[in-house]
Parts: C-alpha cells; sequence; structure tokens
C-alpha cells in the first residue's frame, strides 16, 4: 500500500477516475470526492448494436484505443495537467475482465509516473455514490451547490440499489465504503430485460431509452404482464419470467388440443406503445415492490441511494421518488450524466476511501476482477 503525503486541504483534493468495466470508456477529475469538473464517456453503442448485446473482445481493443484520448480530454477539460493530480482512482471490480484490464493499467500507468496514491474501486458501490456528485458550471459556485445537497454523513445508515444492464441489487450501507449485499437478481439484470424486450420488438440496441421513449404513448393496461414477487420476505429479483410473457403476447400461445391459446400481437405502432408501457410498469413495479419490502426491514435507514443506468428511466424515477416520500426515506438518485457508467462516480468514491485511510493507496500489484468481493464486500478504509 502506498501512503504519500495527504493533501493540505481534502476539499481542493484533485482524483482522476478510470472506468473501463464493460462498454464505456471513461475518465473524469473530481475535486474534493463532489465536484465534477469533467465528465468525458466514450460509448461503445455503435460497435455492438449489431449483435444487440457487449461482444467482449470488441469492447477489450476500443479501451485499448480510447483510453488515453478520454484521460487527456478530462484533463483539458478540467483545466488542469497530469502533475495537478493527487491520486488516481481506478474502477477495478467488477466488470469484463478484457475491458477492466485497460483502465487498471492506464491508471496505474499513470500513478507510478506521477508518484501519487493509486486506490481500486467497486464500480458497483461506486454506483450509489453518484447521487452525491455534482457538475462544476458557471451556474452557481462549488460551496453553494455542494450545501444544497445531501451531506455524506447524515446520509448513512442507508439502503442503496443498483439497476443497471449487469446489475440489479439491494444493499445495506453503513457508509459508503461498507456495503452488504440484502438481495440481488436470480437470473436477468433489468437493462438486460430491456435489451431483450427491445430485441423481441425489433427495437434499436440498447433496449432502454427506446423501450422508455415509446412507453409515453402506451396504455400501461393494454398487457397484463407478470411482477416477480418470489418468497414473502425475498429481496431478490426475476426478469425472466417478464421476458417470457413479452415473447407470449407478440408471438401467441399454441392451442393444446384444441383448447386455449392466443393469437400473435398485430406489430401495430400502438401495440408495440402499449407493450413496452406495460413491460416498464411490471419493470419498475418490480422494483418498488423489493424496496418497500427493504425498507420495512430496514427501519433505521432513512435514506436511499439509487445508481445505475436504468435510473434515468423516466417512469423508475417518478415511482423511486413517490416511494421514498410515501415512506419518509429521502432519494438521493444521480443527475442523468452520472446515471450511466462514468469516471466521477469512481474518483468521488475512491477519494472517499483514501481520505478514510489517511490518503494511503493501493500497492501497484493492485489488479483486476470479474467480480466483487464476496461477503459484505467493504472498500478498505
Amino acid at each position: 500500500m502506498t501512503q504519500l503525503a495527504r493533501p493540505t486541504n481534502l476539499d481542493d483534493a484533485l482524483v482522476l477516475g478510470i472506468e473501463s468495466s464493460c462498454d464505456e470508456t471513461a475518465a473524469s477529475v473530481v475535486r474534493g470526492g463532489r465536484v465534477a469538473l469533467s465528465n468525458v464517456i466514450a460509448s461503445q453503442h455503435e460497435l455492438h448494436a449489431e449483435y444487440r448485446g457487449v461482444v467482449p473482445e470488441i469492447a477489450s481493443r476500443a479501451h485499448a484505443e480510447r483510453i488515453l484520448p478520454v484521460i487527456q480530454a478530462a484533463l483539458r477539460d478540467a483545466g488542469i495537467g497530469p502533475r495537478d493530480l493527487h491520486a488516481v482512482a481506478i474502477g477495478n471490480r467488477p466488470g469484463l475482465i478484457g475491458s477492466l484490464l485497460v483502465g487498471v493499467a492506464a491508471g496505474k500507468a499513470l500513478a507510478w509516473s506521477l508518484d501519487i496514491p493509486i486506490v481500486g474501486v467497486d464500480h458497483v458501490q461506486a454506483h450509489m455514490y453518484a447521487g452525491f456528485l455534482w457538475r462544476a458550471s458557471g451556474d452557481a459556485s462549488p460551496s453553494t451547490a455542494i450545501s444544497a445537497m445531501p451531506a455524506i454523513d447524515a446520509a448513512f445508515p442507508a439502503l442503496g440499489l443498483v439497476v443497471s444492464g449487469g446489475h440489479t441489487a439491494l444493499y445495506r450501507l453503513e457508509s459508503p465504503t461498507h456495503v452488504t449485499k440484502l438481495g440481488s437478481t436470480r437470473d436477468d439484470a433489468v437493462g438486460e430485460a430491456y435489451d431483450k424486450c427491445a430485441a423481441l420488438l425489433e427495437l434499436p440496441f440498447p433496449g432502454g431509452p427506446i423501450v422508455d421513449k415509446l412507453a409515453q404513448a402506451g396504455n400501461a393496461d393494454r398487457f397484463d404482464l407478470p411482477v416477480s414477487r418470489l418468497e414473502r420476505e425475498s429481496l431478490d429479483f426475476s426478469f425472466s419470467g417478464l421476458k417470457t410473457a413479452v415473447l407470449y403476447t407478440l408471438r401467441g400461445v399454441p392451442s393444446h388440443n384444441g383448447r386455449g391459446g392466443t393469437p400473435a400481437m398485430d406489430r401495430t405502432d400502438q401495440n408495440i406503445h402499449d407493450l413496452c408501457a406495460a413491460f416498464q410498469h411490471a419493470c419498475s413495479r418490480a422494483i418498488t415492490l423489493k424496496l418497500q419490502r427493504a425498507i420495512e426491514q430496514n427501519p433505521d435507514c432513512g435514506t436511499l441511494l439509487a445508481g445505475g443506468g436504468v435510473t434515468a428511466n423516466s417512469l423508475l424515477r417518478t415511482r423511486l421518488a413517490e416511494l421514498c416520500k410515501a415512506s419518509g426515506v429521502r432519494l438521493v438518485i444521480p443527475a442523468m450524466e452520472f446515471c450511466l457508467d462514468n469516471g466521477a462516480m469512481i474518483a468521488g468514491l475512491g477519494h472517499h476511501t483514501l481520505a478514510a485511510r489517511a490518503w494511503a493507496g493501493d500497492a501497484l500489484s493492485i489488479s483486476a476482477s470479474a467480480s466483487s468481493a464476496p461477503g459484505a464486500a467493504p472498500l478498505r478504509g
């Protein structure tokens, strides 16, 4: 573990965050763990669209091509040079191992060349920190903006919700770095279910944004799609049955011995809009149902930290706000630009972890891991 001089004022400490866990190459400079001075994201959607999913080999090669230009752009947008940095934070788990290795290698090389600490960050846990971030702009001073945001220490203990293409899970957090999983999906993540629904409807990839858009003109009551509940006290999720229900709605159900069965759905624009709305309603209902259980089982948690790409979904944002208001729980949810994988959330949580360690970083032997640490998986600090 590297031990270097702690910054004189942690509120002024500049941390570069690097994220490459899946198909976004991202970097951001964050000041004081809260203020994002830059947020550069190079998406690979156009590379994976024809496959309707992320191809690991293509993703890792694209990261290798883009990582240095993205880091350079993040520094340039922040108006600083490499030697102004106080630390580098890297998302080193979980994710596609080939993609992770690119970001980890770049972060280690930069930290070594500048002789500054490096810290590994769990990318899923970072999603739950993203709501604490503020984007620097000319509209307000950092001190004014931060004072209007929830104080980090006062937010805990808290519940955490991560909903994305690869993860759907509930957590209990005693602090930003001490996290215990309460439940997770038993099959598809909700973002993956959106992509599969879009594929069945012959809609573009990624599916989440287009399904959300089409649902705005749909009637969610038109189709009765299932909402998974599982066991009475379970906080796990399941979306495979919902995906199958969409398939049967579209293609119909064959009759058995001349009995039962349903015809295939006519693929009119209105029918597609209605099915998107019904699907979106079932997804948000499944999530809020389990979240309501978690709130009841953890009455001392007065905050919900939500994060992940699906928190950009319009209906889910509305339903989370309604549930939290009714339950007396404060909702901390990211601004739209911090919902998807990004370097700012990595830098923010990395700053908090380093501050708890008196600015002691990880050894340069830090490695990438395709999965999170087992059990509670607390970050050190």
